[in-house]
C-alpha cells in the first residue's frame, strides 16, 4: 500500500518528489517561532538546532547560528505552516525521500551548499537536477 499521505493530501504535480525510492516518509517536527510571523512553503528545506547552544528545533536553512549553535540540514517541510512570533509550531516534514534540488525554498540570499547536501544525504534525503517539461 502507499503512502496515504502523498496519495491524498499533497499535490502530486508540484514538481518537488524527483521518484518514488527512497518513498518519502513524514514525521512530526517543531519549528521555531520567528521573529516577524511567515508562512513557510511546502519544500522549504529545514535544519536541525544541536550543540551546547542549540534546542533540537528546526529552522529554515539560511538561518544564521546562535553561539554554540550547529544547524544542519536535515529535512524538508511536506505542507505550507504558519509559524508566528508567541510560540514554535508543530509540521509535518520529509525525513526520506528523493527531491528535485532546485525545487527546494531556501532562506533569501541562502545557497546549498556540498556539506548541506552530504548531511541530507546521511538522513536518507536524495537530491536530483529538475527538468521543467
Amino acid at each position: 500500500m502507499g503512502n496515504l499521505y502523498e496519495t491524498n493530501a499533497i499535490d502530486p504535480h508540484d514538481g518537488l518528489i524527483a521518484a518514488t525510492f527512497p518513498p518519502a516518509d513524514v514525521f512530526h517536527i517543531t519549528i521555531r517561532k520567528l521573529s516577524a510571523a511567515a508562512t513557510l512553503k511546502r519544500g522549504s528545506l529545514l535544519d536541525v538546532s544541536s550543540g551546547t547552544g542549540g534546542d533540537g528545533l528546526f529552522v529554515i536553512h539560511g538561518t544564521t547560528a546562535a553561539d554554540n549553535e550547529t544547524l544542519t540540514a536535515n529535512c524538508i517541510l511536506a505542507e505550507d505552516t504558519a509559524v508566528g512570533t508567541a510560540a514554535d509550531v508543530t509540521a509535518l516534514a520529509y525525513r526520506t525521500g528523493h527531491f528535485v534540488e532546485n525545487k527546494l525554498i531556501l532562506k533569501a540570499d541562502a545557497t546549498l551548499a556540498t556539506g548541506a547536501k552530504e548531511a541530507l544525504r546521511d538522513v536518507g534525503i536524495l537530491l536530483s537536477d529538475g527538468v521543467a517539461i
